[in-house]
């Protein structure tokens, strides 16, 4: 009889964790090009005797599956790709490839399911139904990984999946989740708005597109304030303008883009059409043309809430406390495995105010504490344990 002792096996694996996730961090590569990293977690599956690896999901992706016994059947997912920020901390893993980081903790993400594969595998008979871990490619950059992976089958035959994101603005040591929304989908717009150029000291001849793109800004920052109701969750942002050649030329072109995030989809058609409102009437009064370029994002992540509860049990058993997070606006593209079968997300707490590792997500000095990398090994256990496709004993 075997006998699963959760949190010494992940003592075990710390070395191997940390080895695994400094090597990444120090090779990072961007969405839809992580060709070495691919083959590095490949090169790693390889190894186990117990999984069965199906290469090129979704044509980047891999899904590894262990299966014993007739339980169910129960996804875990990581990501793997990195951003296109230099990485400005002082340490012996600081990134080797300039202008690219893992900004975000997915080298984390990948270390901790290859560190739970490793535990499964060496614990085949402890196993009561299927886990299949999904490495996924491309969660940073639009169309993402997910949807493309679940087009291809990644999810078939599976029950329920639940992913991890470490989490450097959490105190580390905790579990956080949230029942029903919990992460926002977040769009991207471009706008150009065509006036009519000419010389600073005759505006009457010409159509000032800055003051244009300027009115219109000013406009829509009521469309949250006045358009959506105060009970639902929206954000609209101009992150940057670009317009002028010239102190004394009035700007015949003025380009802005811009984020819009919501939880609901009728809220996010609103801001749309009122957005797409206020430039028709600005090309009516003023004469001018305009272009609008909105691009869907992921959707929302909207967590099972008795998938929430499985996790709050784990945490229970994995000794971590569990706290009832806020809502997020930023973005993930889980959500389409979401969409597909149910599940939730869940955040691991990985900052750490006394060492310094305070920078946020997307952040050049961003880093996290690691070990929350075995706090996050653990909780994944203990899901498979709630879930019936892990035993202590057998």
């Amino acid at each position: 009889m075997s006998h699963l002792d959760i949190q010494q096996l992940v003592q075990n694996e710390t070395e191997q964790l940390i080895k695994d996730r400094r090597f990444l961090h120090m090779h990072p590569e961007l969405s839809f090009e992580e060709t070495n990293t691919y083959a590095f977690i490949l090169e790693q599956l390889q190894q186990l005797k117990h999984f069965s690896i199906r290469e090129r999901v979704g044509e980047k992706g891999l899904v590894a599956t262990i299966s014993n016994g007739s339980g169910a059947s129960i996804a875990l997912r990581a990501d793997f790709d990195a951003l296109p920020i230099q990485d400005q901390k002082d340490v012996p893993y600081k990134s080797q490839n300039d202008g690219v980081m893992h900004a975000c903790g997915h080298d984390g993400h990948t270390s901790i399911l290859l560190g739970v594969a490793r535990i499964l595998d060496n614990h085949f008979d402890n196993i009561n139904g299927t886990i299949v871990l999904l490495f996924q490619f491309a969660e940073e950059l639009a169309p993402g990984g997910a949807e493309p992976m679940t087009n291809d089958g990644a999810l078939e035959g599976v029950d329920r999946v639940y992913g991890n994101h470490l989490w450097s603005p959490f105190e580390h040591g905790a579990i956080h989740c949230k029942y029903d929304a919990m992460l926002a989908s977040p769009d991207m717009f471009d706008i150009t708005i065509q006036g009519k150029g000419g010389h600073g000291a005759h505006p009457d001849t010409a159509i000032d597109a800055i003051v244009a793109m300027a009115t219109f800004i000013t406009n829509i920052q009521t469309i949250v304030s006045r358009n959506v109701p105060p009970t639902s969750e929206a954000v609209l942002t101009i992150g940057k303008v670009v317009a002028g050649n010239a102190f004394n030329i009035i700007s015949d072109k003025a380009f802005c883009t811009g984020t819009v995030r919501t939880f609901d989809p009728e809220i996010k058609t609103l801001i749309k059409t009122a957005m797409e409102n206020e430039l028709k009437g600005l090309s009516i009064a003023k004469g001018l043309t305009y272009t609008l370029d909105y691009i869907d994002g992921y959707p929302a992540v909207i967590n099972q809430n008795d998938c929430v509860d499985v996790i709050k049990r784990a945490s229970e058993r994995a000794g971590l406390p569990y706290n009832e997070m806020e809502q997020v606006m930023i973005g993930e593209d889980f959500s389409y495995y979401l969409q597909h079968k149910p599940g939730a997300f869940f955040f691991t707490a990985a900052g750490n105010k006394e060492r310094g590792i305070t920078a946020p997500h997307h952040h050049p000095l961003f880093d996290f504490d690691e070990s929350a990398m075995n706090d996050a090994a653990k909780l994944f256990l203990n899901i498979l344990l709630e879930e019936g496709v892990l035993c202590l004993n057998k």
